[in-house]
């Protein structure tokens, strides 16, 4: 897989070795992370709320599916579903103990930059109502709350987002 690198991190986040690429999901530390961010979702809501992918799934070819490691380890996961002129986040998790150092922040614009150099229109994701710090995040990079769309039915618990990358109107 291409490896795309988001160039090094302001010095807030942990080391001058932490990057952000494209790598494959079908590595051990990777789908540990990926089961992290499921079991967190799966101590918030019911089975029928959660919306997560299988690993195997963010290796197709409309995916971008990018880690951010600080040193060699791995401690984010990210993607981007390309579908048409719109994309969605998926798998957006950093784990604890690296949380607060600003490599969600870093994620979140990878993806944006994998997007617009895809020719995507738009960015949408769906995240759940108890996930604030996710919220924040969102909320703090321009996204604006939406209404379901592809195949997400209406959810109490989940919240829709989307942001505009260019001058198409939604």
């Amino acid at each position: 897989m291409a490896r795309y690198s988001a160039g090094m991190i302001d010095s807030t986040c942990p080391g001058a070795g932490l990057r952000i690429a494209q790598e494959d999901p079908n590595q051990p530390e990777i789908a540990a992370l990926l089961r992290a961010g499921e079991a967190y979702s799966a101590a918030l809501y019911p089975a029928e709320s959660n919306h997560h992918l299988p690993a195997d799934a963010f290796r197709a070819a409309n995916i971008r599916f990018f880690v951010a490691r600080d040193g060699a380890a791995a401690i984010g996961t990210g993607a981007v579903v390309l579908n048409g002129d719109w994309a969605e986040l998926k798998a957006m998790w950093v784990a604890p103990h690296a949380r607060g150092r600003g490599v969600s922040k870093a994620l979140l614009a990878a993806l944006e930059t994998a997007a617009r150099a895809a020719g995507i229109a738009w960015l949408r994701l769906e995240t759940g109502i108890a996930n604030h710090e996710a919220l924040g995040l969102y909320a703090a990079s321009g996204f604006l709350p939406g209404a379901p769309f592809g195949d997400y039915r209406p959810d109490p618990l989940s919240v829709f987002m989307h942001k505009t990358l260019s001058a198409v109107a939604l």
